[in-house]
């Protein structure tokens, strides 16, 4: 398999493999702009060709980077996703905004907006800051918090661009499963991006948000695969979560890299691979911060994993029985059982709000 397969598929389904694009907003150390490019080139040559960003990486800033990056390249050749949720601003005079993570930002500050005019107007900034006319796929973005919010009015929003065929799916990306099973019960979204709930270190979405999203036809882009970077160098000190890892986390993982290295696999491919298990997931995004290291992620992501290492998770119990475990080298199972929505030809942005 490759890393490009099901690129440009006529429903909108995201690649197989795709490149988170946060750390090109400065996500905890700062990156040279001829970095960022390098970064973005070498995915497409390795067929990573689905770029998955976000106003909040970088207060616009990855959006920026990703744009003058795929300046050129023609829009036919990947895809793009992006959020809404935190609708961007000028900093005002004297005024400090939290960093979240980020780095050398540009002087803008991140609000929540749910509003209808503020779903379409952040989209429509998006669009401006990555240099194209759309993207393939919306994701309301962080909303744990915000549920009322987002079933008053931003969800309608986001809907109301999908209708219009502004956008081919609309879904929810966020780090909490529960929530996210919510949405997909309650509501008619196409994808879901759930980050760090279905990987080898954290299987919580097993229970509530993949059946879900089985009974829904609801495909989900497996997020986070590498839990913060505890799964691509599990050693104390690294992080889980966005925050150092506990003792009994960092055991867990090493015990994992273990097995996976008496099988001569690395544990980043077994990482990588693992989502796949379920039927649901259809894809992955996974960040980088160099072009070497998107170089790795796509060998990894073809990287041969005999069963017997799946079976012997199990039988050290860090894995439970009761778990799919992926196929050797095979594609992930068909998602024929997912409802198809026809692409359309997308709009030159969102319809300015009346």
């Amino acid at each position: 398999m490759t890393a490009s397969d099901e690129a440009g598929t006529g429903d909108g389904r995201t690649p197989r493999l795709g490149l988170g694009c946060a750390q090109l907003g400065n996500l905890g150390t700062a990156m040279t702009e001829e970095r960022a490019h390098a970064v973005v080139g070498a995915a497409l040559d390795v067929g990573c060709t689905h770029f998955d960003t976000a106003p909040h990486y970088g207060v616009g800033l990855s959006e920026e980077r990703l744009g003058r990056a795929l300046a050129g390249v023609p829009r036919g050749s990947y895809t793009l996703s992006t959020k809404v949720g935190r609708r961007l601003r000028p900093l005002r005079a004297g005024e400090q905004a939290p960093s979240e993570g980020f780095v050398d930002t540009p002087p803008r500050v991140r609000e929540w907006d749910f509003t209808r005019d503020g779903v379409h107007r952040t989209l429509e900034a998006s669009l401006k800051r990555l240099g194209t006319d759309h993207v393939e796929t919306v994701y309301l973005h962080d909303v744990e918090n915000h549920l009322p919010e987002v079933l008053a009015t931003g969800y309608a929003a986001l809907a109301e661009l999908r209708a219009q065929k502004v956008v081919r799916a609309i879904g929810f990306g966020m780090n909490f499963s529960g929530a996210l099973a919510r949405l997909v019960t309650e509501l008619d979204v196409d994808e879901v991006l759930c980050a760090g709930r279905w990987t080898l270190l954290d299987r919580s979405a097993h229970d509530d948000l993949l059946p879900a999203c089985v009974r829904r036809g609801t495909r989900v882009v497996a997020g986070g695969v590498y839990n913060s970077g505890l799964l691509a160098d599990p050693r104390p000190g690294a992080h889980f979560d966005y925050q150092p890892a506990s003792p009994e986390r960092v055991e867990r993982a090493q015990r994992t890299a273990a097995v996976c290295a008496r099988h001569g696999v690395p544990v980043r491919a077994a990482a990588l691979r693992f989502p796949f298990a379920h039927p649901a997931v259809t894809s992955a995004v996974v960040g980088a911060s160099s072009p070497e290291e998107v170089r790795e992620n796509a060998r990894l992501f073809t990287h041969d994993i005999p069963q017997a290492l799946w079976q012997d998770l199990v039988t050290e119990h860090l894995l439970g029985a009761d778990l799919p475990v992926p196929p050797s080298l095979s594609p992930p199972p068909s998602p024929s059982h997912f409802r198809p929505r026809s692409a359309g030809t997308p709009l030159a942005g969102p319809r300015p709000p009346t």
